[in-house]
């Protein structure tokens, strides 16, 4: 070892640089630099640079994001890579697909001192394999102003989805593939039971009923009330989808329906057999952190786990949380989603 790596190894060895120093491998060389995490996280991460810098800035962590489509899409790769993970944290499993990463062994332990802060109330893994990062309840959302142009009732309960009245107006997706759409069908099994849910589901397809892939597609495409302006008036969203589509005249244009809420939530936790385990347990403490909870709001339209985190103006209003969300134990989830899949597919013919 030369005389400067023994300088920079004492520095790092007393604190003085923190997860700033890193050893090349190599010929003795050294670099000094911001250490490198991966973040493995679905397609709508988004958060502001400048909280990303300030975190990089002071902890001497780089946060490299790897966005892997959506949740359900993110579970399945990080299970398949178990051996071999593609990242050191993952962001973004959420309570409907959780149950299968664990089973997998996808994540190992790590209780974060930030965890007591509000997340602890989302608890899913008695091991703390994962930490609770924000919630975004599924339910459906509906375009008022299409109704109200027609001068139909607006719908509110899951039977209602089934009357004739609201015949081809309602657009879903495949559960198979998206986790808002998994969510739902979670959401109907909750209400109808197991002896009844295929039932309301024969409904839904007689009452014309579309299915698509995932959530851009139904939300943009076919959804009238958001940008897309698509044919169809009734979509499954999020609780918090309208929020994001507040008029010139400050009020929402569409409306979340709190009788067909499915609790969502979606978790972080450092990846079992990753490279950086210290390190990716600090940026899982990050996420916890009030300065990145007070992000997700305005820039994924989900809520905080966090407690006492600021909500943006007009949400109270716009997009409030549902207080009593229909859920399902995980075990049971784990035992019966792909059991319930199939069936939705014979069901459905998809």
């Amino acid at each position: 070892m030369t005389r400067r790596a023994r300088t920079v190894a004492a520095l790092c060895l007393a604190g003085a640089l923190s997860a700033g120093c890193t050893l090349a491998g190599g010929g003795g060389q050294q670099e000094q630099g911001p250490v490198t995490v991966t973040l493995a996280t679905h397609d709508s991460w988004n958060a502001p640079q400048e909280v990303l810098t300030e975190f990089e800035q002071r902890s001497g962590i780089r946060i490299k994001i790897l966005k892997e489509g959506d949740a359900g899409e993110l579970t399945n790769k990080l299970v398949l890579a178990k051996d071999d993970p593609i990242a050191d944290v993952a962001y973004g499993v959420d309570s409907t697909f959780a149950s299968r990463a664990l089973a997998a062994g996808v994540f190992e332990p790590y209780t974060s001192p930030e965890a007591d802060r509000g997340p602890q109330r989302y608890a899913i893994d008695r091991q703390h394999r994962l930490s609770a990062v924000d919630v975004g309840d599924v339910c459906v959302n509906i375009d008022r102003q299409w109704f109200a142009e027609r001068d139909l009732p607006e719908p509110e309960t899951y039977a209602d989805l089934a009357d004739p009245e609201y015949r081809g107006l309602l657009v879903v997706q495949n559960p198979a593939t998206s986790s808002p759409g998994l969510a739902f069908l979670l959401g109907t099994i909750a209400r109808y039971g197991e002896e009844g849910w295929q039932d309301y589901w024969s409904r839904l397809r007689d009452n014309g009923v579309l299915t698509v892939s995932g959530w851009e597609e139904a939300y943009t495409q076919e959804f009238s009330g958001s940008s897309g302006e698509g044919p169809r008036p009734i979509v499954v969203s999020y609780a918090s989808s309208p929020a994001n589509e507040i008029g010139e005249d400050g009020r929402p244009r569409t409306k979340a329906l709190l009788e067909t809420c499915y609790r969502q939530v979606e978790y972080a936790g450092v990846l079992a057999g990753g490279d950086q385990v210290d390190s990716a347990g600090k940026v899982v403490d990050f996420l916890l952190s009030q300065e990145f909870q007070a992000t997700v709001a305005e820039h994924m339209y989900v809520y905080p786990a966090r407690e006492g985190v600021p909500l943006p103006a007009g949400w109270a209003e716009a997009a409030p949380l549902p207080e009593d969300p229909a859920s399902l134990p995980s075990e049971r989830v784990e035992a019966e989603r792909e059991h319930w899949v199939e069936q939705w597919r014979a069901l459905l013919n998809q």
